[in-house]
């Protein structure tokens, strides 16, 4: 089976076509989409600028990191489940969207960059967190961060204009 025939099972399937046809479901998940996207990315915004020591530079880092941890993850969760009933409802419209497949991209890219910091520093957060000039690494991982995923949102906003009708 094509990715394209996926993507058209998707898009015909009764969830699909409830989403694209309800006058309240499609704007709600939409609106759930970007209350997930203001709780995830907002908040990773506030720990990216704090990586590169812009916002509250004083504080030490896990200070910081500890308590958006878990809204940040409950948003990336919103975000997920929402974007995937997003796709659900215009799948064979965007599967083969340049500006599509460079989101996914950019959100995986992101996901590795996280990743990597969780990896290399998240832990230690408490041993390098508190200096006054943080590790280049955290430096380049909040900078990456930054960079990608305002990539990914507004190669999102690009969908709805660039989407074939």
């Amino acid at each position: 089976m094509s990715i394209l025939e996926i993507a058209q099972q998707l898009y015909d399937s009764g969830l699909g076509t409830s989403l694209r046809e309800s006058v309240y479901a499609f704007p709600i998940v939409e609106g759930l989409h970007l209350i997930g996207l203001a709780l995830s990315v907002g908040l990773l915004f506030f720990l990216d600028l704090r990586l590169l020591g812009l916002f509250l530079p004083q504080v030490p880092v896990e200070r910081v990191l500890k308590p958006l941890r878990p809204w940040i993850l409950i948003g990336f969760l919103l975000t997920l489940s929402t974007g995937v009933l997003l796709f659900i409802a215009a799948a064979t419209k965007i599967i083969f969207l340049p500006v599509f497949q460079l989101k996914l991209g950019f959100i995986f890219l992101a996901a590795i960059n996280a990743w990597w910091f969780e990896r290399q520093w998240g832990k230690s957060a408490s041993d390098w967190g508190g200096q006054s000039g943080l590790p280049f690494g955290v430096k380049i991982a909040g900078f990456t961060s930054v960079l990608l995923w305002s990539l990914v949102i507004i190669t999102g906003r690009l969908i709805p204009y660039l989407s074939i009708e």
